[in-house]
């Protein structure tokens, strides 16, 4: 994003020499000072800069795609931009071993899903999932994008993840589970302005409702993520959660998600081309298609069910802590962009062989239509 460079200030000017007194009369002296006295105050309203006291406060949400705000509402400093990936990424329900992860750093992707929080995860043991193996992965070359399975919407359509619905204080309820997803960020070395994504799984279309507690849900999440230093991703259905937030967009709703990872599952990759989205929302950098799940993969001897997703959008930063220091920063890694240069962008050269099968009674026919794929861990 570029910002229009302020007005560089112009140069004093001098002053005029005083002139001698001497040879004027009394009243002519007052008439001249008087006369410079207007002069160089003119000449110095001219030549001021203009004033820069900062702008109040507002409770505008950023534009989708924008820095994160600080606590102080303030944007994250250029030593804390978020870091952005394009390429492929899986996801899968429980972190992968160490081992797992090394084999398949010779499979076409260069990101991972990580469910690293949240009430409503399927597989909330997360046996491997810890500071070492975050480190670890990540210096293999690996990106995170780190999801948060929380509370649901009242009419979620997964059985499973009915018993985590909303409860009667939508917007208290978010701003909770907002506070206990950073928590667990920073337990994992995320550091801020990673981005933190909200999974909302696919629920009843037309209950108005519904949605509007989910969206309550939603927005409060958002805002306390932002306050909180990081990222506000969201992750749904194109047509159910995706869609009503982007409802929300155009008719200048605050508090909305910073990036947006949407899943139909047509097999290849759209992420321009999702026509529940307007073409410029959610751009530049700040959007994920899931574009096929349920999916079976090996490499390296290491098997694993996937869904596919196809990313251009912000992943985690890690924190490190100076020795002796109880502070933490960034760990070194690039500022703007993390392409894996082997990972090529035209994403549906990835086959479907013998090593890639989708698991699922439904014909690849059926796949190709869904948009409210099955729940997510």
């Amino acid at each position: 994003m570029s910002t229009s460079t302020p007005p560089r200030p112009r140069s004093a000017t001098t002053s005029a020499p005083a002139r001698s007194r001497s040879a004027l009369p009394l009243a002519g002296v007052r008439a001249v000072a008087f006369a410079l006295m207007a002069a160089v105050a003119g000449t110095a309203l001219l030549d001021a800069p203009a004033p820069t006291a900062a702008p109040p406060p507002t409770t505008a949400a950023p534009a989708p795609g924008a820095p994160a705000p600080t606590a102080s509402g303030s944007t994250v400093s250029a030593a804390s931009t978020p870091v952005h990936f394009t390429g492929k990424a899986f996801d899968t329900c429980e972190a992968p071993s160490v081992e797992t992860m090394r084999a398949w750093r010779g499979s076409p992707y260069g990101a991972v899903g990580i469910y690293f929080g949240g009430r409503g995860r399927g597989c909330p043991g997360q046996r491997e999932l810890n500071p070492g193996w975050v480190s670890s992965v990540q210096a293999m070359g690996w990106r995170l994008l780190p999801v948060f399975v929380g509370s649901q919407a009242p009419c979620v359509e997964a059985p499973a993840k009915k018993p985590f619905a909303i409860g009667s204080d939508p917007w208290g309820q978010g701003t909770r589970e907002a506070g206990d997803a950073v928590r667990a960020a920073r337990a994992l070395g995320l550091g801020t302005s990673s981005p933190l994504y909200l999974d909302i799984e696919a629920y009843r279309r037309g209950d108005a409702q519904c949605a509007a507690t989910t969206l309550s849900f939603v927005r409060a999440w958002n805002r306390e993520v932002r306050r909180l230093g990081y990222l506000p991703g969201f992750y749904s259905s194109a047509d159910t959660g995706v869609r009503d937030v982007e409802a929300q967009r155009r008719a200048g709703t605050a508090d909305l998600p910073a990036v947006m990872w949407f899943a139909r599952w047509l097999g290849k990759p759209a992420l321009a081309t999702e026509p529940t989205l307007a073409p410029a929302a959610w751009t530049p950098h700040a959007r994920i298609h899931q574009y096929a799940g349920n999916v079976t993969e090996s490499y390296g001897g290491h098997r694993l069910v996937i869904d596919r997703n196809a990313v251009d959008a912000p992943v985690a930063r890690l924190t490190t802590a100076r020795a002796g220091s109880s502070s933490a920063e960034p760990a070194s890694a690039p500022a703007t962009s993390s392409t894996d240069p082997s990972l090529s962008l035209s994403f549906s050269s990835l086959p479907l062989s013998s090593s890639s099968t989708v698991r699922s009674s439904a014909s690849p026919s059926v796949h190709s239509a869904v948009s409210r794929a099955p729940a997510r861990p």
